[in-house]
């Protein structure tokens, strides 16, 4: 029952006859938490910032993508809960449907809850979430090191909306968000012209 409340957006959003994207089947929780970053061609450029918490993916739209730089401060822009099936999504959102366009996952893997209380004491990462800043290790193929979320603007602040900042922490290792138009997929290789290109040879 709360999967499918958590899950509620997501689905009253979608037609799913007419898009592949999944309906979510309450798949159970793996031993350690999941990550994944789409590139998604919509409307306008972005990259998709996908953590699970707890039988959900907590999302953000990051405009410019993660960053390997400690120096810059990426805007993230959260959106609804997405079904733990959606790390998987590959593929294009027909035109007209809620967010319309192409869609690769350009990494994905698994993170480390790195969050601690002023005394040290680890704090539950969906408790951090819900204060307002968490932090993590990411270990995928392209994506590794420490990054945090810290809420800067709230809804109740009366100024458009929620909005965050993803930033890497001080450290050495791992990519920064590429060209999207030139990136390739972490699992099929390909890029987004040809996602789309095969999926209208397909119709």
């Amino acid at each position: 029952m709360a999967d499918r409340d958590r899950l509620r957006d997501y689905r009253g959003k979608r037609d799913f006859e007419r898009t592949g994207e999944p309906r979510g089947s309450g798949t159970s929780a793996g031993d350690r938490p999941r990550f994944v970053v789409q590139i998604h061609d919509a409307s306008t450029m972005h990259f998709d910032f996908r953590l699970q918490v707890g039988d959900v993916l907590k999302s953000w739209s990051v405009p410019k993508g993660p960053s390997a730089d400690p120096k810059d401060k990426r805007l993230a822009v959260p959106t609804e809960d997405h079904p733990l099936e959606y790390e998987e999504f590959e593929g294009v959102i027909p035109r007209g449907e809620y967010g319309g366009g192409t869609v690769i996952v350009w990494d994905h893997g698994t993170y480390e809850p790195l969050s601690h209380d002023r005394e040290g004491r680890p704090v539950d990462f969906a408790e951090s979430l819900e204060r307002g800043h968490a932090t993590f290790r990411l270990h995928g193929s392209k994506l590794h090191g420490a990054y945090a979320l810290t809420r800067f603007r709230s809804d109740r602040d009366g100024a458009g909306g929620e909005a965050w900042l993803l930033v890497r922490r001080a450290g050495g290792g791992g990519r920064g968000a590429p060209d999207p138009r030139r990136a390739r997929s972490a699992t099929s290789g390909r890029t987004l012209a040809q996602v789309a290109a095969e999926a209208g040879g397909a119709g």
